[in-house]
């Protein structure tokens, strides 16, 4: 059990309302068996680890082990427990004055794949116009690379993303499109993460330019059905360049079919239907969504679709910002990710994608900072992360700043000190001595 004190700032948060951080100043928080089991002011934190320990000691079987014993007043000073046997013990961390946030939920991510695509977005600054077609670079790239060479390069990203407070990810396949590359991809991801996505419709793939409606055909026909079990969500590259209103809706509702729920990546480079194709077909969240009608917004607002908007592709492909608080008046749920990937957006930094949200899409802090935790929990249909009310899991940033709002005002500053992954310290930026 830990008692985390000395809180400047506590950012609880509300899964259901858009920038509602629930913010406790002068706070402690309380985790049990990788919970939180409660959270406040500093001055109620005695009183709550008493009755924390009482309930726990009610629920506790009829003949109680003989160093069980029941807490008292003068058992607690400070919020730590001095006279408790071996089953009450409790870590109390006093964080001295800085904020904590729920660990950041990066809805939206491609890590598994090879190569370097740098030169393209050296070209890409020098003027020339981003298009979906580089993909197929990264393809045969990762087409050449051995598992070990994957997942290695996955790990690795993993880890700077865990240092700059990420906690939950979603990760894609998509760079290899063939049967076998894809199930690779998704059995590699599904050693890291729970939250493993098929987008095996990211792009045709060369040797199916003459003929996309075959590899539409395999995609439906046997990487799906390979992909059973393997993968939570159906995800498709719906755009000028890869696929088809109509492609999309075969192979969605192909990937609905074995079980796979359905997102979709909708109107990054033009207007078009994907937008409301994916609020008719049920998907839990449209990303990029970068050119939206005011009729495509009311149509995801009624439908209950969540947005996600990925800030660090408009600032690698000098696309358009979208303006937020047309989202947002237009009643929209939205999240932020970072839709980390070799061509459009290299950065796995959630703190970097808050910023240019704040800066350029017109976010309030309040708001970029809940859409990077309880919007992308949303987006994958999650209560147990985004937040740290009672019952969620104790997945949490620790900050070198007294503010959650010093992430949007010091951009490009380390100020994730330690991360908290189920309760268990998993990153100490702090100096080693």
């Amino acid at each position: 059990m830990q008692l985390i004190t000395g809180i400047s700032e506590l950012v609880v948060n509300d899964l259901d309302a858009l920038g509602e951080l629930g913010v406790i100043t002068d706070a402690a928080l309380l985790i049990d068996d990788g919970r939180v089991v409660w959270s406040g002011p500093s001055a109620e934190a005695d009183t709550a680890l008493q009755e924390h320990f009482i309930d726990a000691n009610a629920n506790a079987p009829a003949s109680p082990r003989a160093d069980v014993a029941t807490v008292n007043d003068d058992d607690i000073v400070n919020g730590e427990v001095t006279s408790v046997g071996g089953l009450a013990e409790v870590e109390t961390i006093d964080l001295g004055g800085k904020a904590v946030i729920p660990g950041f939920v990066d809805s939206h991510n491609h890590l598994i794949f090879a190569g370097d695509r740098s030169e393209e977005f050296a070209a890409r600054m020098a003027g020339q116009k981003y298009s979906a077609g580089g993909i197929a670079t990264t393809v045969a790239a990762t087409r050449a690379a051995t598992e070990a060479e994957l997942e290695a390069n996955l790990v690795h990203l993993l880890d700077q993303a865990r240092r700059q407070g990420t906690t939950t990810f979603e990760i894609k396949s998509g760079y290899g499109l063939t049967v076998a590359d894809e199930i690779q991809a998704l059995d590699i991801i599904n050693r890291h993460t729970e939250e493993s996505t098929l987008i095996a419709a990211h792009v045709v793939p060369p040797e199916f330019k003459d003929d996309p409606e075959r590899y539409v055909d395999l995609v439906v026909d046997e990487i799906i059905p390979a992909a059973e079990g393997k993968a939570k969500w159906v995800d498709v590259f719906c755009e000028t360049g890869a696929f088809t209103e109509d492609q999309t809706r075969r192979i969605i509702d192909a990937g609905k079919t074995v079980g796979m729920k359905p997102r979709l990546h909708a109107n990054q480079l033009t207007e078009g239907g994907a937008l409301k194709l994916g609020a008719e077909l049920g998907c839990a969240s449209v990303d990029h969504a970068t050119f939206a009608t005011d009729e495509d917004l009311a149509v995801l607002a009624e439908a209950g679709t969540v947005v996600t908007l990925l800030p660090s592709i408009e600032f690698s492909t000098r696309q358009p910002y979208p303006d937020a608080r047309r989202y947002v008046d237009a009643g929209v749920a939205l999240a932020i990710a970072t839709d980390c990937n070799p061509g459009s957006g290299f950065s796995n930094s959630m703190p970097f994608v808050i910023a240019i949200g704040v800066r350029d899409m017109h976010f309030t802090v309040e708001q970029a900072v809940w859409a990077a935790t309880a919007g992308g929990a949303n987006a994958l249909q999650r209560t147990d992360v985004g937040h740290l009310g009672v019952g969620a899991r104790a997945d949490l940033a620790v900050l070198d700043a007294p503010s959650c709002r010093h992430l949007a005002y010091r951009p490009g500053v380390q100020l994730v000190e330690r991360v908290y992954s189920g309760g268990e310290l998993i990153v100490d930026n702090r100096p080693q001595v």
